[in-house]
């Protein structure tokens, strides 16, 4: 069954490693992402943006699906299943559907209003049991229509929004979602390290995995960090394996492609970026 993911959060900030939220956009991402989180015993969190939500006929169709294959495929690592940078409308729906986990993004709203719906979320997930994760500073670049300039949070605001009692945080420290570019200054460890300190014990997030050196994801994880989104590197991996697999002309005689054989090569490209993305993340073993 779906889980929150606070405990298993809170078990990776004592531990120093970080769990892996991976987003998905289809059935064979999904089945992807939990045969791997079970083969290499490491707990998961799926990731689904409100873009994704509604391509996929709606939270209430993925919920279904995720519990469905828990049970069929016989997963026993804890799974969460997860909003991501949801809006305050989003997360009502998704606690509704049955999501363990939300994200209220309220970075672009001042602060008093970001603490204010912040506020009253906290009071709803806390009474159906769900994590909740708040964000400071924007994240830089796109995702699914949302737009963040990379800004740097300020710790102070961080700490108020922790205090609100949510189960994680997502502190700007100029991070971007998508590939990174050349000229990319890196992350901003000195906010990292000052956001840690104002919050404690608070398991903070890292948004945009995708591309970061391999020595700033474990300096990040040792400064606090013990969530870290995963989208943009899957996506071209499943791109590629697919593209490949086209060119290649397996169209079964001019009958055109057996989408179960066209999706396949990108689902195992899937599996070895998420398996890469574990072990360096130190989640191996950890379920």
């Amino acid at each position: 069954m779906l889980v929150s993911a606070k405990e298993m959060l809170t078990k990776a900030k004592a531990g120093k490693y970080a769990v892996g939220q991976f987003n998905i956009n289809n059935l064979e991402w999904t089945k992807s992402i939990l045969l791997t989180a079970q083969e290499l015993n490491s707990p998961v969190i799926l990731g689904v943006s409100e873009g994704a939500g509604k391509y996929m006929c709606g939270y209430k169709t993925i919920v279904g699906m995720v519990n469905g294959m828990l049970e069929e495929l016989k997963i026993t690592v804890p799974v969460a299943l997860h909003l991501d940078h949801g809006s305050y409308e989003g997360a009502l729906a998704c606690i509704e559907a049955g999501f363990s986990s939300v994200m209220f993004d309220g970075s672009h709203y001042p602060i008093d209003e970001n603490v204010a719906k912040t506020t009253e979320l906290v009071k709803i997930c806390n009474e159906k049991g769900i994590s909740i994760e708040a964000e400071v500073g924007s994240i830089g670049g796109e995702e699914d229509g949302v737009v963040g300039a990379g800004e740097c949070a300020d710790p102070d605001e961080c700490k108020m929004i922790a205090d609100l009692g949510v189960t994680m945080l997502a502190a700007g420290i100029g991070n971007i979602h998508g590939k990174y570019p050349e000229n990319w200054a890196g992350l901003s460890f000195e906010t990292l390290d000052a956001v840690q300190q104002k919050t404690g014990d608070m398991p903070l997030v890292l948004h945009g995995g995708t591309g970061i050196p391999a020595d700033m994801i474990q300096k990040a994880i040792s400064l606090g960090v013990s969530k870290i989104n995963v989208n943009t590197e899957c996506q071209l991996a499943f791109q590629e394996a697919t593209r490949k697999y086209i060119e290649a002309g397996k169209d079964l005689e001019g009958k055109g492609f057996d989408p179960r054989k066209l999706l396949a090569p990108g689902a195992e490209a899937i599996k070895a970026t998420v398996k890469e993305k574990m072990e360096l993340f130190g989640s191996v073993g950890k379920a």
